[in-house]
C-alpha cells in the first residue's frame, strides 16, 4: 500500500472505471470511510456481477492495469480481486486472466420454490429431471410423511441449474394421488406452481439445514470437486389443513449457494 493511503492524504480517483469486455464499470471509493479500500472495491464488483452489469466469462485486466485506471495501489487491488476468488465470485486463469464465474445465489429462508426464486433475481433456472415416479417410500422419508415403511410415494429427483451452472441436487418425496407430474412440466415449471395448480395451498414447513462433503456421485453431477462441502436442507411441508404434502432432501453447492436469515430480538 503506497504511503498516500497508509496516511490517508487525499489522492485523485481516476476517472476511468473498472475496464471489462470495452466497458467502464464506475468503482468510486470513500478513502475518509472506516472501511477497507480493497473492501470497498471488493464489495460493488460484487454488487456488479449479482445485478448483471458484469455477466460470467468477462475478463478483467491485469491488476497493475486496473490499479492505475482506478488510482489504488496494486496491493488494494490485489487483495479485492483475492476476496472475490474465496468467494467463488472470480477465477483466475494461467494464460487467460481473471474472469467472472457468476454471482452467488443468496435465497430468504420463506416457503418459495427455488425455481420461483431464480426467475424473481433472473438467474435463468433450468431443470434435468433425473428420475420421475412412483417408488417405496425409503424409512426416514415414511416417518416423515406419516406411512408405513416401503409406502409406495411419488419420487422425483431433478438437477437445477442457475445460468447454465449446476446448483442443487433435488429430491422430492409426496404422497400418491396429490398430483400429476410429467417430466415436461418439472422441466419448465417450479414444483410448488405445480402443486399450487393442482389446488394444493401450502401453507407452512419445517426445514433444516446443514452441510457435509459430497459423495463422489454428488460432486460429479454438481460439477465440484470431489468432497466439496455442500449445503443441505431438509423441508417438510403442509397445506392449509395441516396435511404433509412433501418431504424435500435437498443438496446445494456451498461455493454458490446461501441462505439468508433476518433475525429480531426478543
Amino acid at each position: 500500500m503506497s504511503s498516500h493511503e497508509i496516511l490517508g492524504a487525499p489522492r485523485p480517483v481516476a476517472r476511468e472505471g473498472w475496464p471489462v469486455h470495452g466497458m467502464s464499470l464506475k468503482i468510486p471509493v470513500d478513502r475518509a470511510s472506516p472501511v477497507p479500500l480493497y473492501y470497498q472495491v471488493a464489495q460493488q464488483l460484487e454488487r456488479a456481477i449479482e445485478d448483471g452489469r458484469l455477466v460470467p466469462g468477462s475478463k478483467l485486466d491485469n491488476e497493475v492495469e486496473l490499479a492505475e485506471r482506478l488510482g489504488l495501489s496494486r496491493p488494494t487491488v490485489r487483495r479485492a480481486i483475492q476476496h472475490l476468488v474465496e468467494q467463488g465470485l472470480l477465477v483466475r486463469k494461467r494464460g487467460v486472466g481473471t474472469q467472472v464465474v457468476h454471482a452467488k445465489v443468496r435465497r430468504s429462508i420463506e416457503l418459495t420454490s427455488l425455481y420461483d426464486d431464480l426467475v424473481a433475481s433472473k438467474q435463468r433456472p433450468r431443470t434435468d429431471v433425473l428420475a420421475l415416479g412412483v417408488q417405496p417410500a425409503p424409512t426416514t422419508v415414511a416417518v416423515t410423511l406419516g406411512v408405513a415403511d416401503g409406502t409406495p410415494v411419488l419420487t422425483l429427483e431433478r438437477l437445477r441449474y442457475a445460468q447454465d451452472e449446476p446448483l442443487a441436487l433435488m429430491r422430492n418425496y409426496l404422497p400418491t394421488g396429490l398430483v400429476r407430474l410429467t417430466t415436461e412440466e418439472l422441466e419448465q415449471h417450479g414444483l410448488y406452481q405445480l402443486l399450487r395448480e393442482s389446488g394444493v395451498h401450502l401453507r407452512i414447513a419445517s426445514q433444516t439445514i446443514g452441510a457435509r462433503a459430497a459423495t463422489a456421485a454428488e460432486a460429479k453431477q454438481l460439477a465440484e470437486r470431489r468432497s466439496a462441502p455442500v449445503l443441505t436442507m431438509t423441508r417438510t411441508t403442509y397445506d392449509d389443513t395441516g396435511r404433509i404434502v412433501e418431504c424435500a432432501r435437498h443438496l446445494y453447492r456451498a461455493s454458490v449457494y446461501s441462505f439468508e436469515l433476518t433475525l429480531l430480538s426478543r
